[in-house]
């Protein structure tokens, strides 16, 4: 005779009680969802949703999201509810509670009739979907849910709110939690002093979405409530005007760290050498097209190494960018210096020549440089968000800044160049070979632009005529800080980026940029040589 221990009889007791719970409640959300088909109306419809919603039974959720697509339909014969897909065969069914397939091989579209659902309906059914993923093991769907409610103020969730926050032990799931159940209780019959105490959880969110919650319930609340929301209002509303600011320095730091990049090699050349150079701009494009090239070739030879194609591309921009302005100088430059118009229309004209030719070798249409996974994203900083690619931006210009700055002010090279700043005719007594420091500074000033087009790149597309979208915000930032001063182009980068974007919600991108080139031609009239303007002899006089 088979024995039987008991801990295996104990055992086996569990398991067929467990099933046989499943089993029951499984029957029960299949004949809940088989009412859909005596529905008539959208009301029967939500009436059917909220029981589903109050078995908290996973295995509802495939129906609900059926009927919120409008693929759950009942057969007119015998009232028997399907998820059903339209295909190239035919209509194809499936349980809603197994998911299985069924037969459908007699099955015909006009045999079956489609449970009524509309946006509001749909709106329930998300949050009754949310209502169920709130005891989900994965975090990020209690989450999910979670903020379904906080934006749809359900106040049929609030049971279950309340349930999952007494087993919730992850911190930020809590809080997220609890921001959904003070605007399920702004939704709900709960007493005047639980609402209260929701409105002061929400003002202490402050974020937008709690700004426009509160809004919403202002309307529809009197009395002391309605005073407690306008207040809440208000204080939230100037939080978010702090926070408003505090993102446009952010987003004019971000702009003007791209006018430091782009300006700060026209600052040297312009300072040491007195050439308007209306192809620096091309450098900029060139260093852009470098890093293409870069990012191109160790994708095709060594894709595993493409994440560090930026690191790669930096010194040859350098190198490319530095190289086309050396031979720029040496074979053009140096024959006019003394006449700023014909230097001016020669770089022009070799600005043109540059264009074209990247056209030819890489066409006209833009091309697109993809951001290392280091770059990309964002995070947010109180109510302010700040992307991975600006903030490294922002940090590369400020490293450039103050490696330009080590080179002028404690090498040799740097010595010569502030010497020809200052007395170009003293300084070449001295022994100076003043050529060779106006080559090598014009070398230096276009490698420093090549590797401002690396940054570009990160943040806008390629294109021939990328250089032409910051040359003249260049000369501004230079002229506006002084000629041939680092710190005058630091501090004028970022004023006028800062500016800039203060302006641009009042007056337009366009305007804007018209009512700042006003400003700064007002403020040459008065300071001619900028804000910080050299001192020397040779340019006092």
């Amino acid at each position: 005779m088979l024995r039987i221990s008991k801990p295996l009889i104990i055992l086996f007791a569990i398991v067929w009680s467990l099933a046989g719970s499943a089993f029951a409640q499984s029957a029960d959300v299949r004949s809940i969802i088989a009412e859909f088909a005596t529905t008539k109306s959208f009301k029967q419809v939500e009436a059917v949703v909220e029981k589903l919603g109050a078995t908290s039974d996973p295995v509802a959720a495939p129906a609900l999201r059926a009927l919120s697509d409008g693929k759950l339909k009942y057969r007119k014969s015998d009232g028997s509810v399907f998820i059903t897909v339209e295909g190239s065969a035919g209509l194809s069914l499936i349980d809603p509670v197994s998911g299985e397939k069924v037969d459908s091989s007699s099955a015909a579209s006009s045999d079956f009739k489609k449970v009524k659902v509309k946006n509001s309906l749909r709106r329930k059914i998300a949050a009754v979907l949310s209502g169920m993923t709130l005891q989900s093991k994965s975090a990020t769907r209690r989450l999910a849910g979670a903020k379904t409610i906080f934006e749809t103020s359900d106040a049929s969730a609030l049971e279950a709110l309340d349930a999952a926050l007494t087993n919730e032990e992850n911190a930020e799931v809590k809080e997220v939690f609890l921001d959904a159940r003070a605007s399920a209780i702004l939704a709900s019959d709960r007493t005047e002093r639980a609402k209260l105490d929701a409105v002061d959880r929400l003002a202490a969110r402050g974020d937008r979405a709690a700004l426009s919650l509160l809004s919403k319930f202002s309307a529809s609340t009197d009395g002391a409530l309605k005073e407690k929301i306008d207040g809440a209002m208000t204080s939230v509303a100037a939080g978010q005007a702090v926070w408003a600011n505090a993102q446009n320095i952010w987003y004019g730091v971000s702009l003007g760290s791209v006018l430091l990049l782009a300006a700060i090699g026209l600052a040297i050349t312009f300072g040491v050498m007195g050439v308007i150079n209306m192809a620096h701009g091309e450098m900029v494009m060139l260093g852009a097209y470098t890093t293409f090239v870069v990012q191109q070739f160790v994708a095709a030879f060594a894709p595993g190494l493409t994440t560090y194609a930026l690191l790669f591309a930096l010194p040859l921009a350098f190198l490319v960018s530095g190289a086309v302005g050396l031979v720029m100088e040496r074979g053009l430059i140096r024959h006019l210096y003394g006449r700023p118009l014909e230097t001016l229309l020669a770089t022009w004209g070799v600005s043109l020549i540059l264009q074209q030719t990247v056209r030819t070798i890489f066409g006209a249409t833009n091309r697109e440089v993809s951001n290392p996974s280091w770059m990309s994203g964002a995070f947010e900083v109180g109510q302010m968000s700040i992307t991975w690619n600006r903030l490294w931006i922002v940090l590369f210009a400020m490293a450039v800044f103050a490696t330009l700055y080590f080179i002028i002010n404690r090498t040799s090279l740097g010595l010569d160049m502030r010497a020809v700043t200052q007395n170009r005719r003293m300084a070449g007594a001295m022994g100076i070979r003043t050529s060779w420091v106006d080559a090598l500074t014009f070398g230096l000033g276009s490698g420093i632009a090549g590797i401002a087009g690396v940054a570009l790149s990160q943040i806008g597309n390629v294109s021939p005529n990328l250089g032409q979208s910051y040359i003249i915000d260049s000369f501004l930032v230079v002229v506006f800080g002084g000629v041939g001063n680092l710190w005058g182009t630091l501090v004028g980068a970022m004023s006028l980026g800062i500016l800039n974007k203060f302006m641009e919600p009042y007056a337009g991108a366009v305007l804007g940029k018209v009512i700042i080139l006003v400003l700064i031609i007002l403020f040459i009239q008065k300071r001619p040589r900028g804000l910080f303007a050299l001192k020397g002899r040779a340019v006092e006089t």
